[in-house]
């Protein structure tokens, strides 16, 4: 959550970063705000609002400068307003500081600094970290220098407790940025006579495609023709330069109005992507050598555990009941944010894997760690190479989806099934999956590119049917087996884009309880394709529109039977039951997509949402 971007160079910073807010503003969208440093000034530009209303103020009073700072919040300290935007300064008005992260002992530091003569501007963390650090500098016995601020930096962060990243200028090193992270992710990019730091690459990969992923407790100083990258201690820090894995088109919208349509109608390709090179028809299994396992321990596995938030923990529940189906390994599924203040029993030979876009998300980096920590191997399926999980985890299998922009996440949901679907396979043929259900499987999954591709040519009849229920009070999702999972992201993706109350539930559970809700203004979306329990599902629908409660169907070509019973039905191709939560979602992002943008919403920048929770 919130991005940086900060630029030291020959060229004016401010254009520059501008341009990198507006590629992070997914991260965060509350204020937004810039420091440039010049001819012994320090430029301050910052507001609530979207980064539009920042672009306009510097359009009046333009800020002179081939360094500085900048930032896009998501607040978790203060409101958004003018005063609690980003950049914050020290007491003296010479340093400035952005961040990501929250300092958890703000609040005694804030009293500490306020009885030494502080005073704050604004409600945030952030300002007491800027002061605190400007103490130690102006404290500080050394000349003007750049190991002057980079040694206040080290001193200052020693005396928190929480997560950060951070970008930190100072108007007596005018070409110096020092940054360090701890939890909050980082990455330099390194260009010629000119260098940069920002929360996320996708904001410098117009300018450089060479990156350093910093890693918790690194120090980063930069100057335009050098950088150094030390420990928090003082030492050396280890780090690799490496290629950033996207271009700029690709981060680009392109010829959508939105980057969540966009990234919708990127899912055959995407979907190709996740299965390259991985299926072998010479053996019927999937190859995933990513996972640094001999057959030998992968077949001494008598337990997983799958982790995740919000759409990686639904993937994870279809993984569940993929892995168990094919491969007849006890699996679970554990809310990543409740993993380790829970004390769960783990036989030692049990496997973790912890389920992440973009490999930074807080609260799975925390069970990934609580599970190395008690001594067992923790694997990661992500979407980011050079993400902190991709990084510390023993193993683990990438996405290769591609940036996926949009706060609401489409692409990686059915990227992250695929590829369980992938790891099911080769659990399942070491296990009890003969040779010809497996080459089976591995025809299902190749046509499935192609199928995804059939159900967006629905997009305009989606469409249609949406703009029926734009005035909906809420929606109940609802399905069995594999599709209780993929009826739990169809509710997800409805309430964060359309602010429609959502929920999604086994069918099965209709008349514990949920069927009290259902009246003519609470539609149930029922997923019911042509599978063991499409009998039962039909059942339920009736109990439904007995109540005189709307039914939108997703179903299985040629199930013509539900347009007696749905008032509205979506036909998906015939598959196995196992691939139907992918091809499912798509019609069901497309409806929630629809219904959003008839609402007047933005659909890439749901209120109160930012696409990588970076804190708790």
């Amino acid at each position: 959550m919130c991005g940086i971007i900060g630029y030291v160079g020959k060229k004016e910073a401010a254009p520059i970063m501008l341009e990198g807010l507006r590629k992070l503003e997914y991260r965060g969208y509350d204020s937004a705000g810039m420091a440039v440093v010049s001819e012994g000034a320090m430029h301050l530009r910052k507001c609530a609002g979207r980064i539009e209303s920042l672009a306009k103020l510097i359009e009046k009073t333009p800020p002179k400068g081939t360094a500085g700072v900048s930032h896009t919040r998501w607040a978790t300290h203060g409101p958004p307003t003018d005063r609690n935007a980003h950049p914050h300064y020290d007491k003296s008005g010479r340093l400035a500081l952005v961040h990501n992260g929250v300092i958890e002992n703000y609040q005694t530091l804030r009293e500490k600094l306020i009885a030494e003569g502080h005073a704050f501007h604004s409600d945030t963390d952030t300002e007491v970290l800027a002061h605190l650090i400007g103490k130690h500098y102006d404290a500080s016995p050394l000349a003007h220098s750049p190991r002057r601020l980079i040694e206040a930096v080290r001193d200052g962060l020693k005396r928190v407790k929480g997560t950060y990243g951070i970008a930190v200028i100072h108007l007596d090193v005018p070409e110096l940025i020092v940054g360090a992270r701890l939890g909050s992710p980082l990455v330099v990019g390194l260009g010629h006579e000119e260098n940069f730091i920002s929360s996320d690459a996708a904001a410098v990969v117009a300018h450089t495609r060479d990156a350093i992923y910093l890693n918790d407790y690194d120090l980063v100083s930069l100057t335009p023709n050098k950088f150094e990258i030390l420990s928090l201690d003082g030492s050396q820090a280890q780090f690799e330069v490496s290629q950033v894995d996207f271009t700029q088109d690709e981060a680009e919208m392109g010829i959508y109005p939105h980057f969540m349509l966009k990234e919708i109608f990127e899912q055959p390709e995407s979907l190709k992507n996740a299965m390259r090179g991985r299926l072998s028809l010479d053996d019927g299994t999937a190859k995933l050598g990513g996972l640094n396992m001999t057959p030998r321990e992968i077949r001494d596995i008598d337990r997983i555990v799958l982790s995740g938030c919000g759409t990686a923990m639904h993937a994870a529940m279809v993984g569940e009941y993929l892995i168990e189906n094919m491969a007849r390994i006890p699996t679970e599924v554990e809310i990543a944010s409740e993993f380790r203040y829970r004390n769960m029993p783990l036989t030692k030979d049990t496997l973790l894997f912890v389920v992440s876009q973009s490999g930074e998300t807080i609260d799975t980096l925390a069970a990934m760690r609580e599970g190395q920590r008690k001594g067992h191997r923790v694997l990661g399926i992500c979407n980011n190479v050079a993400s902190t999980i991709a990084r510390e985890s023993d193993g683990g299998v990438y996405m290769h989806a591609g940036p996926e922009i949009g706060v609401a996440a489409t692409k990686s949901f059915t990227s992250q099934v695929t590829v369980l679907t992938l790891l099911a396979l080769l659990l399942g043929r070491m296990r009890n999956t003969s040779m010809s259900d497996g080459l089976k499987v591995i025809d299902d999954l190749q046509s499935l590119p192609d199928k995804v591709a059939e159900v967006l040519k629905m997009s305009e009849r989606i469409k249609e049917i949406s703009h029926k229920y734009v005035n909906a009070e809420g929606m109940l999702f609802l399905g069995r087996q594999y599709n209780y999972p993929a009826a739990m992201e169809g509710a997800l993706k409805l309430k964060e884009i359309s602010y429609i109350y959502a929920s999604g539930h086994p069918s099965a559970e209709l008349k514990h309880g949920i069927i009290a809700l259902v009246k003519p203004d609470m539609p149930c979306v029922f997923i019911a394709p042509d599978d063991a329990v499409f009998e039962k599902n039909v059942s339920n629908i009736e109990e439904v529109k007995a109540r005189r409660g709307p039914v939108i169907a997703v179903t299985t070509e040629g199930k013509t039977e539900l347009e007696k019973v749905a008032d509205d039905v979506i036909y998906i191709p015939e598959c196995a039951d196992y691939l139907t939560p992918i091809l499912a979602s798509v019609p069901l992002q497309l409806f929630a997509y629809h219904l959003a943008v008839a609402r007047g919403c933005d659909v890439d920048k749901p209120r109160n949402l930012a696409k990588s929770v970076t804190v708790e």
